[in-house]
């Protein structure tokens, strides 16, 4: 490798863009392809970053396997940041297992951080937990233990860990600033200010209140039978009930909830769960079903019992009644959720992300346009979505997966 190579290397490594340019920006070997694509992708070009990189990987050619591997996996980091979700995995992992058996574990460390975090994105934390697993934190540089730590944060913060995840980012704090590299700290700053975001709406009967994710966690631990509007669940410490295919029962599980400790009218529920201007008979015998499905569903958390009005939801240990909803309720909050991050995405990653079809996305993307709230560039497979970050509005934090076959 000639001393120019070496020098825009070492340049790319301290987050010197301009210097990796200043050296590489005018050669088209291989090194120097690369090199560009990478400063390129930093710099927010990932068009010319692509192409950049892709030239070089085939200009390695079958003989460079571990430059090659270098390319894909710079590439696959480029589809992350640019939310391109549908980039083939299958290919990271062979470039990642190239890297691993030519001895470049720096690089194939890199790699597994970029699976675990799209994992993350498209809310498959058992899968990104079990790939963290095989990373050792000790040995990596400093900017590549603090990517580490970026990613064990949002692990815990989708796990409601708000200590694991603070922890976590001062380790990554620590970590960045001795890289000095401003990106990668403020990346750290962005993750930290997604911590103190208001992570759900508790309403109980003293009124409502947002909390941080440090208060959702207290909750969540403390001996109250919570309704969680954010996951579809009734949970009571370890013993959770889940509802997330069950709509209507977790409707009324939610309408109980926020009438606690008083029961609600028969009319009320109809209203609110089957959307019926009028109750008649037939809404009437419907609701009696489904109270009946209700009450077999929470037999281990709570008792469902009519009263002379209507019916009531009563624990069975707990002497405390809340529910948890996200911060704001929106049709389309889940769609606005994913987009708050900054990035831009096309909206078959949002389909991805979000376990729906892309009509469905691409339906509440229009309305959402219409209404004012996103925005597009670009036309055709190459139209991407975004919107700033909304003051206290839901993140992603409680949004729950992509359900099983869904």
């Amino acid at each position: 490798m000639d001393s120019l190579i070496t020098a825009a290397a070492r340049a790319l490594a301290a987050g010197d863009l301009l210097g990796v340019l200043k050296r590489v920006g005018l050669r088209d070997d291989p090194p120097a392809l690369a090199l560009r694509g990478i400063a390129m992708a930093q710099l927010g070009d990932f068009a010319r970053a692509k192409t950049l990189l892709q030239n070089a990987a085939r200009a390695f050619g079958s003989r460079e396997a571990v430059a090659r591997a270098r390319c894909v996996v710079a590439e696959a980091e480029i589809a992350l940041v640019s939310r391109d979700l549908g980039w083939p995995p299958k290919t990271l992992g062979a470039a990642r297992a190239t890297l691993e058996r030519h001895g470049d574990w720096l690089n194939a460390a890199h790699a597994r951080h970029l699976e675990v975090r799209r994992l993350l994105l498209i809310g498959r934390l058992d899968d990104a937990e079990r790939t963290l697993g095989g990373i050792d934190p000790a040995p990596l540089p400093p900017a590549s233990r603090a990517a580490h730590e970026l990613v064990v944060a949002g692990i815990a913060m989708r796990r409601i860990r708000a200590k694991t995840a603070r922890t976590a980012l001062a380790r990554a704090r620590r970590a960045a600033e001795e890289a000095r590299i401003p990106a990668l700290m403020a990346e750290v700053d962005a993750a930290s200010e997604a911590l103190n975001t208001p992570a759900a709406r508790l309403i109980a009967d003293s009124g409502e209140k947002l909390l941080p994710l440090e208060e959702v966690e207290a909750v969540l631990e403390s001996d109250a039978l919570v309704v969680d509007a954010c996951r579809h669940v009734v949970r009571c410490k370890d013993i959770v009930v889940s509802l997330a295919r069950r709509p209507v029962l977790f409707a009324l599980a939610r309408a109980l909830g926020e009438a606690w400790p008083a029961d609600l009218t028969r009319d009320a529920l109809v209203r609110r769960v089957f959307r019926a201007k009028l109750a008649d008979e037939s809404h009437r015998a419907r609701l009696r079903v489904e109270i009946g499905r209700l009450r077999a569903k929470l037999r281990p958390l709570a008792s469902v019992s009519a009263t002379a009005q209507g019916f009531a939801l009563t624990p069975h240990r707990a002497t405390r009644l809340v529910v948890l909803a996200p911060p704001v309720e929106d049709q389309h909050a889940a769609v606005i959720a994913f987009l708050a991050d900054g990035e831009s995405w096309s909206s078959s990653a949002l389909a991805l992300a979000l376990g729906a079809s892309p009509r469905t996305v691409q339906r509440a993307l229009d309305s959402l346009a219409v209404a004012g709230k996103v925005q597009s560039y670009g036309r055709g497979r190459a139209r991407r979505w975004m919107t700033a970050p909304a003051a206290g509005f839901t993140t992603t934090l409680l949004l729950p997966g992509p359900l099983p076959g869904g």
